[in-house]
């Protein structure tokens, strides 16, 4: 898929963010959105998967790692289609299949629960790990949030990780900055990043995660580098594309109401249109 397809599967996995965090009245929009050309560059480029056969035993593994940013997550899976983008706005809704974090035992595509901040790249880590001891190909990515890093388990998980070299390992942090209490370095400063996973044995990738050439630059570089696992530390933009919650700490965690969502659906729309879309 060439660059000006992958922006509008992007636009189009906003579309469906800002849907689904609508229909739920509640839900995460912010840090979904800065990470959208992440997931859209995973799931349509980067990954072994099947939509037709999500269990299948080489496939690729994903773990997000920050789970509240499940809008993200569901959104690129149904438009990859592993079930209906009609789906989207039942989010959070009682008896729908798309709860508020992401659920193993319920969701189609996802291959860990996650939600409790900090402990998703353990279980990725493990994922990686079984792969090395049983001879498999698969490879395992994992998404934290900048803010999620605070934690301490994140740092016992990476120094595991470069440890036992795990070079089928990738760890993207969606480095936009913003936390639910405001910028990261004033509630508890975790730069410089880059350095903290240099000096855990990782090799590092510092990049702009959401330029596509970028990303597609540090995933061949990652799958090239053996011996270490690597980290990409993809500098993004809170609420992309979307004009009043680009880079605004409040919609960390709400979501529009029915006015702001028409006027989220049209900065979208006009996108698309300057994209060559419908």
């Amino acid at each position: 898929m060439d660059k000006l397809e992958l922006q509008k599967k992007a636009n189009d996995v906003r579309k469906g963010i800002v849907t689904a965090v609508h229909g739920a009245k509640a839900g995460h929009p912010g840090g979904s959105l800065s990470a959208a050309d992440i997931y859209t560059y995973l799931y349509f480029e980067e990954m072994n998967i099947d939509p037709r056969d999500p269990k299948k035993k080489d496939r690729d593994r994903f773990v997000l790692s920050k789970g509240h940013t499940a809008p993200g997550l569901y959104s690129v899976l149904a438009n990859r289609g592993y079930f209906p983008v009609e789906d989207l706005p039942t989010l959070r809704h009682l008896g729908s299949y798309l709860q508020g974090h992401p659920c193993m035992q319920e969701t189609p595509g996802v291959d860990m629960s996650s939600g409790s901040l900090g402990q998703g790249i353990s279980a990725a880590v493990g994922m990686a790990l079984a792969a090395k001891l049983d001879g498999a190909s698969y490879r395992t990515y994992t998404l934290l949030g900048d803010g999620e890093i605070e934690e301490g388990q994140v740092w016992e998980a990476a120094m595991f990780a470069g440890a036992k070299k795990l070079d089928n390992l990738v760890v993207i942090v969606d480095n936009n900055g913003l936390q639910i209490d405001g910028p990261i370095e004033q509630v508890n400063n975790p730069y410089p990043i880059d350095k903290k996973f240099d000096a855990f044995n990782f090799h590092v990738i510092n990049i702009n995660g959401n330029d596509f050439d970028e990303i597609a630059a540090a995933f061949k570089e990652a799958r090239e580098t053996k011996g270490r696992p690597t980290a990409i530390i993809a500098k993004t933009l809170k609420g992309k594309g979307v004009s009043f919650m680009e880079g605004a700490v409040g919609w960390h965690g709400k979501a529009p109401n029915d006015e702001e969502y028409a006027i989220a659906m049209a900065d979208l729309e006009k996108i698309g249109k300057e994209l060559g879309g419908e």
